[in-house]
């Protein structure tokens, strides 16, 4: 009920701000037990958890509730978050929860009346020009060429040095895979990039295509380790600018190479002995499915397998790009689909499904891991992008690391196969994907 949450360290003489503020926040929080978090208002006073808390919400100035909650969307309270009307001490993760609770509250014409009265005592909150600054500007047709390179320079351009602090050595920007809950980011990601060669049965010799292959780690890792003559491609100039370099470094020019390229510029029936798709597929679009498959499906030789991994719509997923926090100033343009759209879309383009498996688990984890590594370096962060970027990316991966746990989202690599008239060639087993 209203009321009943303890209240400490108010000032003697609480200003009328203060006093809306936890009217407000006392009527909002109503419903959400165990509260497992803090309130601190910007004159100190202190809105206790009913149990240890995970995080506190920090709230900076007088105006800040209003800010994020005259008219509440996740718009309206992630750029609330990058101003720094209110800040979160501790588990940002763990403040997605609240974040949840606060988007799904249905008040009556009576309770908006009284809450609107205690917002209406606030000041309003100064908009300085950081998330406009910060957001997504793109012309042209939804997934055209042109505006596809438009969405990928918005997100993987913002800087090699700022995504170097927090990825892995090799600088993977897909999901890791681990062994325990305790193993380390390196060594889980080493292993996913060899899941996905035995996955694919890589041989000596055999000609590999990376759609997004990114900052060049799984080409480099096939071609070192597995003998292919790996081809990655990428919408990223800084991204395929540094795999180069990375190449070289490596003395594998012979057999690794990365272009900047859109996948519907490749021509030439099977040129591939085998193809993998991380982290790209969320870039293609419905409206692209028929084309990104009939392409892939082209390019391999008879035989040949194709990995594809995605992140996926889950239970409970809801796709409302006019409030999308992360479609306005993360991912523009990108779209979540159901894994059963994606394996009819795959079938009817020719491809025999073999494999199918999700690796949500590991997604959370390697976020979390992602949050920690960027926190760690704060300072050296907003030196190179900036504190709105630094914080839209703290709050992005937050979010993402909760839906992954609630299971809104969910992440599948699908194995493959272009069939030999009905033989697949493929082992009885999957032992050699675990030896």
């Amino acid at each position: 009920m209203p009321g009943n949450h303890m209240v400490r360290e108010r000032p003697r003489r609480a200003g009328e701000g203060t006093v809306a503020a936890l009217s407000f926040l006392e009527k909002a929080l109503a419903g959400y037990h165990p509260r497992d978090f803090e309130v601190r208002l910007w004159d100190g006073t202190l809105l206790e958890a009913e149990e240890k808390p995970r995080f506190t919400m920090v709230l900076n100035h007088p105006g800040a509730l209003r800010g994020m909650f005259l008219n509440p969307s996740q718009i309206t309270l992630g750029e609330a978050f990058i101003r720094k009307d209110f800040d979160i001490e501790g588990d940002l993760v763990a403040a997605s929860a609240l974040g949840d609770y606060l988007m799904g509250l249905h008040w009556g014409v009576l309770d908006r009346f009284r809450m609107g009265k205690d917002l209406f005592t606030l000041p309003a909150a100064a908009k300085p020009s950081g998330p406009d600054h910060a957001s997504a500007h793109l012309s042209g047709s939804v997934h055209s060429k042109k505006r596809d390179s438009q969405a990928i320079a918005h997100h993987y351009n913002v800087s090699n040095d700022f995504y170097r602090l927090w990825l892995d050595e090799r600088m993977v920007y897909s999901c890791a895979y681990f062994t325990s809950p305790c193993e380390n980011l390196d060594a889980a990601q080493e292993r996913k990039l060899d899941y996905i060669c035995r996955k694919l049965r890589l041989k000596p010799g055999e000609r590999l295509l990376d759609i997004g292959c990114g900052w060049g780690g799984l080409v480099l890792h096939a071609a070192r380790n597995y003998g292919v003559e790996a081809c990655g491609i990428t919408l990223s100039s800084p991204q395929a600018e540094l795999a180069g370099e990375r190449i070289r470094a490596a003395g594998l020019g012979d057999r690794c190479r990365v272009e900047v390229k859109d996948y519907r510029e490749l021509d030439g029936a099977g040129m591939y002995d085998k193809i993998v798709s991380v982290g790209m597929f969320e870039h293609v679009g419905k409206a692209r499915l028929e084309e990104y498959f009939d392409r892939a499906f082209r390019l391999l030789g008879t035989g040949g397998v194709f990995l594809n991994h995605g992140i996926a719509a889950g239970q409970g997923y809801c796709s409302d790009d006019d409030n999308s926090f992360i479609e306005r100033y993360v991912f523009p343009d990108g779209e979540l689909l159901p894994i059963d759209v994606t394996l009819k879309a795959a079938a009817a383009s020719g491809f025999e499904v073999r494999d199918l498996e999700s690796l949500r688990e590991h997604y959370a984890l390697t976020l979390r891991h992602w949050i920690n590594r960027l926190e760690s370096a704060a300072e050296e962060a907003i030196s190179i992008v900036g504190e709105a970027t630094y914080r839209i990316w703290r709050l992005y991966m937050a979010g993402s690391a909760h839906a992954f746990d609630r299971n809104r989202i969910n992440i599948y690599q699908a194995v493959l196969l272009k069939s030999r008239a009905g033989n697949s060639g493929q082992p009885f087993t999957r032992a050699d994907w675990y030896t």
